[in-house]
């Protein structure tokens, strides 16, 4: 439905131990990743005040769209050290994530909002692939979808 015939039929002509393989490898990949300087790596979000650790569904990592939206939407004003500002974003020095593309909001480039960097510039539709040096805030981007693969829809409607 979302793309990805290419990749299934390239397994066509993997044995079935290696497709196993491949398998329990994707299946034991963690869903979130925290480094040692306490920056979360999650695909989408989460919703739990006290972190990730307490998510309650493991598909809120890959689909939320609360978190993205309550940093857009957050009064800059508001001190970390307030008991307004959101638990959610306590946790982390900073969260990085995607699923929510950044051509949704006219932003051809990576967003930034509070300790937020949304990273998803839209290359499943017809934005760019995007990279981000999380030192130095730099960023790389591939050509667009369109002029990288004319004849491809993506998951643009047809």
């Amino acid at each position: 439905m979302h793309g990805g015939k290419e990749t299934m039929d390239s397994y066509g002509v993997f044995s079935e131990d290696k497709k196993k393989a491949h398998l329990k490898f994707f299946e034991s990949m963690p869903l979130y990743f925290i480094d040692d300087e306490n920056r979360l790596f999650v695909h989408a979000g989460f919703t739990s005040m006290h972190g990730v650790a307490k998510e309650i569904f493991e598909t809120t990592f890959y689909f939320d769209r609360t978190l993205w939206e309550m940093a857009l939407t957050m009064d800059k004003r508001i001190e970390k050290d307030s008991a307004f500002y959101p638990n959610r974003l306590k946790h982390y020095k900073e969260i990085y994530i995607g699923h929510t593309p950044t051509i949704n909001f006219n932003f051809n480039k990576p967003m930034h909002a509070v300790n937020i960097w949304n990273i998803d510039t839209g290359a499943a539709f017809t934005g760019k692939l995007s990279g981000i040096n999380i030192k130095t805030k730099e960023v790389f981007q591939s050509d667009n979808l369109p002029a990288l693969y004319p004849n491809e829809n993506g998951r643009n409607k047809n």
